[in-house]
């Protein structure tokens, strides 16, 4: 197969790209850098099998040969990164979107979407099934990714039943793992980088609020196999361990070896944070047969000693 990885020099879509490299398949990555990194691509510029692409896919895309699938995770996911580029990220979502369908559709491929928990907005169920409709605030500040990526959804539904494509949705629970960038603003950053610094982590609000965290592996996994199922309707992929964030802080300064504790300050929190975040994964399990395999501890220890090779005591992020 040849494979279309938009957002392909991100977290997540170098992730995949080294997994299905590995799996034998041809890689084309395609990314703008907004923010994504070319150091997260650099180690498979001598692979025969891998191409890359400068182009922002919120432009008409174009990609000579052959194409049998096109995974789009192409935009900005942390709250620091949409806040800052607000309308990039609904250009992603909206007219991206739109972009790789059409490539999909005109190359006789396959579809998956990157989509997230966020459609889900502040829960008013608990945990979270793909069945609920969602409770999300569409002007508030972090409408213009959450409703972004609900459009996404629509969007390839009416290709879906219009055109009688082959699509996939996958709704991304939080992930953490090996590149992710320090200054995305995100927990698992934000902990480990003051960890490895010997500081204090700085937990905004009173750490009650809960999320489940899965390592990047983890999620790849049940990437590669949706693409390869016949399921067409949204699936859930994160872990079912829920943990408080004063919880979790904890875990990361003991893995790390911090004795700096914690502290406590208001501010950074943006409106319309959830509160509680847990996926129903039953779906993912009963049809692709997939669960998590690597456990907090494991995950958190293989993440911590990479941001341990970027990060010297003392050093500010980013």
């Amino acid at each position: 197969m040849r494979l279309l990885i938009t957002g392909g020099a991100g977290f997540i879509g170098s992730h995949l790209c080294d997994r299905f490299l590995r799996d034998g398949q041809r890689v084309v990555a395609m990314d703008n850098f907004i923010t994504g990194s070319p150091d997260n691509i650099a180690h498979l510029a001598g692979n025969r099998q891998f191409e890359f692409i400068y182009h922002d896919v919120s432009n008409f895309i174009h990609v000579p040969g052959p194409v049998d699938a096109v995974l789009h995770f192409a935009s900005p996911a942390s709250p620091i990164d949409y806040l800052k580029y607000p309308i990039q990220t609904l250009k992603v979502g909206a007219l991206g979107t739109h972009n790789a369908l059409g490539l999909a559709r005109a190359k006789g491929a396959g579809f998956l979407l990157a989509s997230t928990s966020e459609v889900y907005g502040d829960p008013l169920v608990h945990p979270q099934s793909e069945a609920y409709a969602g409770n999300v605030d569409p002007v508030g500040p972090r409408g213009v990714y959450d409703e972004a990526k609900r459009f996404a959804e629509a969007l390839v539904m009416a290709y879906h039943r219009e055109h009688k494509m082959d699509t996939r949705i996958v709704r991304i629970f939080n992930t953490y793992g090996p590149r992710m960038r320090l200054d995305d603003g995100r927990v698992v950053p934000n902990f480990i980088g003051q960890a490895v610094r010997g500081e204090s982590l700085t937990i905004y609000g009173d750490g009650t609020q809960t999320r489940c965290f899965q390592y990047i592996d983890d999620l790849v996994e049940g990437v590669v196999r949706l693409l390869h199922s016949d399921l067409v309707d949204p699936v859930n992929i994160g872990t079912t361990r829920e943990i408080c964030i004063r919880d979790f802080a904890e875990v990361v300064n003991r893995v790390a070896g911090n004795a700096a504790g914690t502290i406590y300050a208001e501010g950074l929190r943006i409106d319309g944070d959830p509160q509680t975040r847990k996926p129903d994964t039953t779906r993912a399990r009963q049809t692709l047969g997939w669960q998590p395999q690597v456990a907090l501890d494991a995950g958190l220890m293989r993440t911590i000693a990479y941001f341990r090779s970027l990060v010297l005591p003392g050093e500010a992020p980013g």
